[in-house]
């Protein structure tokens, strides 16, 4: 569980002693002459990112980072009516802070940081609020706009993202960019795994919230872990392996209870609306997460089920090593299958590949029955090879390849509307590659899905501009 500690020193505000001038000395003895000023931790907040906490309707997490002379800070939110007066409804909400060490991490020589989080509560259904982060004076973000959830079943749209994990702040930026400007009405973003590439890098965790920028504070954010937010080499296996120190202090996320601790922030529920969204850790624990989604999956009241984690139960490529426990497959899948879940969003594989259970009778042909759609994707420059012996042997357990890719960076905009789910999947061009729109009864729970494929020709290395083979590795 994330341990965090409310500063109430209230005195040190007026009184200066020694030890309180070297703290705030501490953060300028540094040399940040290799680090870039968006890299730096400042009074000013930055790595802002919005997250569910609760009911999607009435609640969100804002979690923010400044440097240690922010003993105290605040969150204000108000709702966000057109009057530029707005901000005198704003209700006031103090902080947890919680100190960071940066000593440890990857490639930084920069010390003591502080996270602050706070959760709104409260709030109205299906309405617009404004909020902003700071010290309570002069030291405030800007004020970011959000939307919650209505109360009942409304059409919204959301996007999904494979693995970003290399070049980030480079190559990653203009996908999520590409995606606000497809769907700048999404209600959240869903990122599938491996945001970066070293669990402790705080310089890539840097390049990964400026690739973002206000979008972060902007979509509410289901982050999801991967392979790569744990630390890898020293011989460690997989059960030994730790997760990143800057996970937990840079998301605020639910705590279930019955998991057990290392569990907790990486294995949650979504529910918003009619559409539940069930978020595991395939890293950690895995078969005790069984349980968990069973439970998750017997909740009455939600028309569409979705179940999100990053290893895939139907990979593009063969990776043993890199791959869901044998058994955590099968009863993942066996659980997946029971209760008809209709979508499962994926990464890790760093290529495309869309499919479906049962097996579709013929391409593009409308009116196929479906049980469950699985999309393995990546949005990051990191590229593969769908390997199609690998994927072949897949149609013994009842799935069958709708549509693969390679060398490309996609995102994928999920619309829902009554009982329809369109599926639409983007190259970083902006170019539609892939579409499907799932119909749903209700009342007998029976999906047929209509194949929406544009008339396209399958990208792979061989029609699509070569590059250095190191972005395979």
């Amino acid at each position: 569980m994330k341990l965090k500690c409310i500063y109430l020193i209230f005195s040190l505000m007026t009184v200066w002693s020694p030890g309180a001038l070297a703290d705030q000395l501490e953060g300028h003895k540094h040399e940040h002459n290799d680090f870039r000023h968006w890299e730096i931790a400042s009074r000013d907040p930055d790595r802002i990112f919005l997250t569910f906490h609760g009911d999607a309707a009435t609640r969100r997490a804002v979690t923010w980072r400044t440097d240690t002379n922010v003993k105290k800070s605040f969150l204000e939110v108000a709702p966000a009516l057109a009057e530029p007066g707005f901000d005198r409804l704003a209700n006031r909400i103090p902080a947890l802070t919680e100190v960071v060490d940066l000593g440890a991490a990857k490639g930084s020589n920069q010390s003591k940081v502080h996270y602050h989080s706070a959760i709104m509560t409260g709030l109205n259904p299906d309405t617009l609020y404004a909020y902003r982060v700071g010290d309570g004076d002069k030291r405030w973000s800007e004020w970011i706009q959000f939307r919650t959830a209505a109360q009942k079943a409304k059409p919204f749209e959301f996007i999904y993202f494979g693995d970003a994990q290399n070049d980030v702040h480079s190559r990653w930026s203009r996908v999520i960019r590409m995606a606000h400007q497809t769907a700048p009405q999404a209600a959240f973003a869903l990122h599938a795994g491996d945001l970066i590439n070293a669990a402790n890098s705080d310089t890539e965790w840097a390049g990964w919230f400026k690739a973002g920028s206000y979008l972060h504070a902007q979509w509410t954010g289901i982050p999801v872990v991967g392979n790569h937010e744990y630390l890898h080499g020293g011989g460690a296996r997989k059960s030994q392996r730790k997760m990143s120190m800057l996970w937990q202090p840079q998301f605020t996320l639910p705590v279930k209870e019955g998991l057990s601790e290392e569990l907790h922030e990486t294995v949650y529920t979504v529910e918003y609306q009619d559409v539940q969204i069930i978020v595991l850790n395939s890293m950690k624990n895995t078969l005790e997460q069984t349980k968990y989604m069973e439970e998750q999956l017997k909740k009455p009241g939600f028309n569409w089920r979705f179940v999100t984690f990053h290893y895939p139960i139907y990979s593009p490529r063969f990776r043993e090593k890199h791959a869901l426990p044998k058994a955590t497959r099968e009863e993942w899948r066996e659980l997946i299958a029971k209760y008809k879940v209709d979508c499962v969003f994926q990464g890790h594989d760093h290529a495309y590949l869309r499919g479906q259970v049962p097996m579709r009778s013929a391409p593009n042909v409308g009116g196929n029955q479906l049980e469950t759609l699985y999309v393995v994707s990546v949005s990051g420059p990191k590229q593969g090879l769908p390997e199609p012996l690998h994927i072949e042997k897949y149609k013994k357990e009842g799935f069958s390849a709708v549509r693969v890719a390679e060398n490309t960076q996609f995102f994928q905009v999920i619309e829902m509307n009554g009982n329809e789910m369109t599926y639409k999947a983007y190259t970083t061009a902006g170019e539609l590659y892939d579409a499907a729109v799932i119909k749903k009864d209700f009342k007998t729970g029976m999906k047929t899905i209509r194949q929406m494929i544009p008339d396209t020709k399958e990208r792979t290395f061989e029609n699509t501009l070569e590059y250095s083979s190191e972005n395979l590795k």
